[in-house]
């Protein structure tokens, strides 16, 4: 629940803004079907998703050497329900682009982009910049910078790892440590050897908030894509080819917390509830995400603090 209200003309009794007296007293006056006192309205979501993530589709540049677009990433597209009329292409069939090419930013402007997808960084490094070198790398990853600070664009750089073993994972990338060191986000996937069906998404570096937990998904069996939730495993440990183990996700966590707070008819505030989840590690952004997915068994309340508060349904 994000937001509650009840709406009322003025000449209405205060006492009939408390949502269980103004309930009771409608159901006791009133008993035709068609009667119009009061509406109640649930405005849901788009895709269960958060206030703040619910946005409105926007641009965005997916630019690709690797699958074709026709063959290979319109029917993904597709299959993912995007808006096609939103995926954009800069055309380089003339003339090869590249990470430094003006033709990004102009792009960006003309069509109000919000995203860049670059796949793989490698390929558009230009042929005149040697990625093994530091001081050619930087001006190329600082322009692409700059260009996400003027514009609020955030570009995403997907990258092939080499086959060194044994290294730190941020060596693991081709070319200079300085592509890595530029990015503000870094986030690795790997296989797990012993299923290559599964892989593992790690947040090795965030500059800018707290790091993503370590999530696991399936991909390649008859099932398609799904999560399989949190998993326990650095990302050196991964690129080794050693064995993680799941383990519950803050989601799981989330919503053990609440069956074990609301045990016995209790009753709990969400700040009160809040505040006990972020003892445990766990956000209030996450939190309304359990109780989004909890909704059939949460019932909502006003407490004498005049609080919102949750209890389990009977």
């Amino acid at each position: 629940m994000v937001f509650t209200e009840i709406l009322t003309p003025e000449y209405v009794p205060e006492r009939l803004s408390d949502r269980e007296t103004l309930w009771n007293e409608v159901e006791q006056i009133e008993k035709s079907k068609r009667a119009q006192l009061a509406y109640s309205f649930d405005i849901a979501l788009q895709n269960e998703l958060t206030l703040d993530e619910n946005i409105e589709p926007f641009n965005v540049i997916y630019q690709t050497a690797e699958d074709g677009m026709g063959d290979t990433i319109k029917p993904r597209l597709i299959e993912a329900g995007a808006y096609l009329s939103r995926v954009m292409v800069i055309d380089d069939t003339e003339e090869a682009l590249t990470l430094s090419d003006d033709r990004i930013e102009k792009a960006v402007r003309q069509n109000q982009v919000r995203l860049v997808i670059i796949d793989p960084v490698q390929a558009f490094i230009g042929a005149d910049v040697d990625m093994n070198r530091a001081n050619e790398v930087r001006p190329v990853f600082r322009k692409l910078g700059v260009i996400a600070e003027k514009t609020g664009c955030a570009i995403v750089l997907i990258g092939h790892l080499n086959k060194s073993s044994g290294t730190q994972s941020t060596y693991r990338g081709l070319g200079s440590i300085d592509i890595m060191a530029a990015v503000r986000s870094l986030i690795f996937i790997g296989k797990v050897r012993k299923d290559p069906t599964t892989r593992v998404l790690i947040h090795e570096k965030s500059s800018l908030a707290p790091p993503g937990e370590t999530m696991a998904f399936k991909l390649g069996d008859e099932e398609g894509f799904r999560w399989i939730g949190a998993y326990e495993i650095s990302a050196d440990e991964l690129l080794d080819g050693k064995e993680g183990k799941a383990t519950e996700t803050k989601l799981e966590r989330g919503k053990k917390l609440i069956r074990e707070l609301l045990a016995d008819k209790k009753e709990i505030s969400i700040r009160d509830l809040d505040e006990k989840a972020k003892e445990q590690g766990i956000f209030g952004r996450t939190m309304r995400d359990v109780r989004s997915q909890m909704k059939n068994e949460l019932e909502y309340r006003v407490n004498e603090k005049q609080e919102n508060s949750i209890r389990l349904k009977e």
